[in-house]
């Protein structure tokens, strides 16, 4: 019975983008080292049952989220008032910052109307967050050249309203650092909090730094910053989902937490946005940080470092395309030099070679691209020569095709289409045109539904999107 069952996810899993091996350039991070993930599931199978929420119940919770934090916060350079806390995720880290910002603002300064103050490129969970915890987001345009916020930019930006300042080490979408000293500069004479999105590069970075490399100052270190997210789940090479969130001080820590006793039940005291929660992922994290260590996670981080280099300077001499920016961190963003050459065929025709680069339409000033996020598993020679000798046959395909191709008057119809009045009808016919089946299945081919998507007004945009995923979890 029980391997039938097994043998059924195994089935399921065979559709999916492969994990292992280095090959998938985003969601998913592989250090290639024996044993790590054996090890991780060991521990999380030992801490399956416990739960999080009743950490009186269950001390071995606090005991593992003291070191981890504590191994956080020593990388980070956080002060000895520093305090953290372990989350499920990035997404989780960066709502607690902005709910922990504005509570912060109504409570010290009266503020009522709460503002989020945030670069063009910060993260879209910092957008969700303002949704829901109702900020109103400001966002500034980034350098068109080096697609970094400016800090003057984010000094005219600042009000009296402001509850937070988000920079990003580095941004996702193109791999560079912000000027976070400059910023938090800026938000600090304001009296305004600023919170570093470091879930991505922290880990690498801290490490990177720790082996001698020069690096823009991006952590708590830094006068003004107040707040930083790190994720363990990327490269820390823990099994997901696990972050930390890292404050100034414990009292600013506080803010964000929820406590209530005016019911007939037990009192309920909650660090994070879950109630009840499984010590799994924080045991598997504490057991592969154990396990791979500063010299090891210091190696790891040169290793990447080496690789994004070679990655770099061998997209830039591939004909037909280009780096958006240096990349000051293990994620690379490559678009196109010749009108020829459209960047999601060429990510169509990375992933029948069996790599999947993850594309990103264009927005604003940053074009249509592909992003590179490199972990461990790819950083060894053959791996990056093997990556680089298929994007370069993927580039000659994509121009002997040509780009994809959108019909101008799909493009006029869909502008006139109100996305908050959207009829079930209209969407069909938006997502058909767009290639997308009725069941919200996708082409195997991504590039013409991509070119429609980009070609949308935003918010249509979102809307659609908004339809194939409930098309997609349709039960």
């Amino acid at each position: 019975m029980n391997d039938d069952i097994l043998s059924r996810l195994e089935t399921l899993r065979a559709g999916d983008l492969p994990v292992r091996g280095g090959r998938t350039m985003a969601y998913v991070y592989d250090c290639g080292l024996d044993g790590i993930e054996e090890l991780a599931a060991a521990a999380a199978a030992r801490f399956a049952g416990v739960n999080g929420l009743d950490m009186t119940a269950f001390p071995s919770v606090v005991a593992l989220e003291n070191d981890v934090v504590a191994w956080a916060k020593r990388l980070l350079r956080g002060a000895g008032q520093t305090a953290g806390t372990f989350t499920g995720g990035g997404t989780e880290s960066c709502l607690l910052a902005v709910l922990t910002a504005r509570e912060h603002a109504r409570r010290t300064r009266g503020v009522n109307e709460p503002e989020l103050v945030l670069p063009s490129t910060a993260h879209a969970a910092f957008h969700k967050a303002a949704q829901l915890f109702g900020l109103r987001p400001v966002v500034v345009p980034v350098d068109p050249m080096t697609y970094k916020v400016r800090s003057d930019d984010i000094a005219a930006a600042i009000t009296d309203d402001t509850a937070l300042v988000v920079v990003s080490a580095p941004s996702y979408a193109h791999g560079v650092i912000d000027p976070v000293a400059d910023v938090a500069a800026e938000a600090a004479r304001r009296g305004v909090l600023c919170h570093v999105d470091a879930c991505i590069g922290g880990w690498h970075l801290g490490h990177l730094r720790l082996a001698g490399r020069e690096l823009p100052a991006f952590d708590l270190s830094v006068p003004g910053v107040t707040s930083l997210s790190v994720d363990l789940h990327k490269y820390a090479y823990t099994a997901k989902g696990a972050s930390v969130l890292l404050f100034r001080d414990a009292e600013l820590r506080r803010y964000g937490w929820f406590a209530h006793a005016s019911w007939p039940g037990c009192p309920v005291g909650s660090t994070t946005l879950q109630g009840t929660r499984s010590a799994a992922p924080l045991a598997a994290a504490w057991a592969v940080l154990e396990r791979i260590g500063t010299d090891g996670y210091k190696d790891l981080a040169q290793r990447v470092h080496h690789a994004t280099a070679a990655l770099a300077a061998g997209i830039a001499a591939i004909d037909g395309i280009r780096l958006l920016a240096r990349p000051e961190a293990s994620l690379i963003a490559l678009a196109a030099a010749d009108p020829c050459v459209d960047p999601f065929v060429v990510g169509d025709e990375m992933r029948a070679m069996g790599w999947y680069l993850q594309p990103q339409p264009a927005f604003g000033g940053s074009p249509a691209n592909l992003h590179l996020t490199v972990t461990a598993a790819a950083a060894d020679e053959e791996t990056v020569r093997l990556l680089l000798e298929a994007l370069e046959k993927a580039v000659a395909a994509a121009r002997a095709l040509g780009p994809a191709r959108v019909d101008p008057a799909l493009v006029e119809a869909a502008a006139r289409l109100d996305p908050d009045r959207l009829t079930a009808e209209d969407a069909d016919l938006a997502l058909e045109l767009a290639g997308v089946g009725a069941d919200g299945a996708l082409p195997e081919r991504m590039a013409p539904v991509l070119a429609v998507f980009q070609a949308l007004p935003p918010r249509l945009g979102e809307r659609l999107l908004a339809e194939v995923v409930g098309r997609l979890y349709n039960s």
